[in-house]
């Protein structure tokens, strides 16, 4: 293959999330809204990968991500790269930071809890890949979790 040949076409201006696990690749696309944007998107799978095995990327025309829609990643794909890219150039690499804190993305597992029991978003603590819940104080490791 001709080495300037792209396995997915380049974008003008945008953002491309690489390095995600294959099987995570649509819960990624999920957790970004990218199902509901306006502008094109495209999802590759099970592409070869060094790091990863088979890999998935995601190419987002024009549209750049916040730091915290980006931290919300580090739940279902903690390796994740982000190209920022404009002019078909990219400017800017970022990596995925778990944040302190992770709300309203992932369920408490204890069904006693008050966020299974009440219309009311989780909340957790985050320390070295373990959650605790704010609320209930159930600890759960982070490459375990539901998404809410």
């Amino acid at each position: 293959m001709n080495k300037k040949e792209r396995l997915v076409a380049a974008i003008e201006q945008g953002t491309v999330i690489d390095h995600i696990p294959a099987a995570k690749t649509y819960q990624v696309a999920q957790l970004l809204g990218l199902f509901d944007l306006k502008t094109p998107v495209t999802i590759g799978i099970n592409y070869p990968s060094q790091k990863v095995g088979n890999k998935g990327i995601i190419k987002v025309s024009d549209k750049f991500f916040t730091d915290d829609e980006i931290s919300r990643l580090s739940v279902v794909a903690p390796k994740v790269i982000l190209n920022i890219i404009r002019d078909y150039e990219v400017v800017e690499k970022k990596t995925v930071e778990t944040p302190a804190e992770i709300r309203g993305i992932v369920k408490c597992n204890n069904p006693k809890c008050i966020t299974n029991n009440e219309p009311m978003q989780t909340y957790f603590h985050v320390v070295d890949n373990l959650l605790t819940c704010h609320y209930c104080e159930k600890e759960q490791d982070i490459s375990k979790v539901e998404l809410v």
